[in-house]
């Protein structure tokens, strides 16, 4: 099992794809796990090196006590991508992964790239409602907020299904003080200032279901970003990677490939799934 000791955080990562291709990388959303891109994986192009992580209090991760502050989030980031020699990368991330990567790419413009942003925004929900919601999870655990997290993170239709089942089950068992000290990293977020001087290539994606960021909030997003391409994933929640991969695996291949990156012609920009080459 990959591990990185990052001075006051143990990060457990996973690489995938070509480990000499063009790096991307994937943090996951809030009490959740690096599987969270499982199904994504295999539809992305070949000539990536694809490097997924838990955050920390999350997954394999360790678990300092918290409160987490979002610098340290970014920290971790930039010391994992550090530690693994990556530089020029694109950053995918969804949810509090988007806060982090809008924090990575004004702190640290040589380690990123490019920006793939998913139902994320510059400022999520208020920090009264972080408050409350840490203070659900401190007197009832994760069970507390299990319910109502699903509805806003799944169409009706779709949550009650297998995958929503899932992605419930990973949710319980994050460490719930990982879960309260990324809350309230994200209650104290926001990048409204810092985000609108960005100007690196930058997707942003919002599913047309989605509760916690709606479309209209994750369009301010991109209007903030000079440039940036906005997509609506129509049926899709918080969590297109979940529960419309291969869509969500298809607009990533085409900004990648409108990037050049990788750098390569078309055996390794087009649909060509690649090997697994996970630890």
């Amino acid at each position: 099992m990959p591990l990185a000791e990052l001075g006051d955080v143990t990060i457990h990562w996973r690489e995938d794809g070509d480990p000499e291709g063009a790096p991307v990388v994937l943090p996951h959303a809030l009490g959740l796990d690096l599987h969270l891109w499982d199904a994504v994986i295999p539809l992305l192009p070949r000539g990536l090196r694809l490097i997924r992580y838990d955050l920390r209090g999350h997954g394999k991760s360790s678990v300092p006590p918290g409160p987490y502050a979002m610098g340290a989030l970014v920290r971790d980031a930039e010391r994992l991508m550090d530690h693994l020699g990556l530089r020029d990368a694109v950053f995918v991330g969804l949810s509090i992964g988007g806060l982090i990567a809008q924090g990575l790419a004004v702190k640290r413009l040589d380690l990123v790239r490019a920006l793939v942003l998913s139902d994320t925004a510059v400022k999520i929900g208020t920090a009264q409602t972080w408050a409350n919601r840490i203070a659900t999870v401190r007197q009832g655990g994760i069970a507390a907020i299990a319910d109502a997290t699903m509805e806003r993170w799944f169409s009706r239709k779709e949550r009650t299904g297998p995958v929503a089942e899932a992605i419930r089950a990973r949710l319980l068992s994050t460490p719930p003080e990982g879960y309260i000290g990324c809350a309230a990293a994200i209650g104290g977020t926001d990048f409204i200032t810092p985000t609108s001087g960005l100007t690196l290539p930058t997707l942003v994606l919002a599913g047309s279901e989605d509760g916690s960021t709606p479309p209209d909030l994750v369009r301010e997003l991109a209007s903030l970003i000079k440039g940036a391409q906005f997509h609506i994933l129509r049926g899709a929640g918080h969590l297109p990677p979940v529960d419309r991969p291969a869509e969500f695996a298809a607009l990533v291949a085409q900004f990648l490939a409108g990037i050049a990156h990788p750098a390569c012609g078309p055996g390794c920009t087009g649909d060509h799934p690649h090997g697994d080459r996970g630890h």
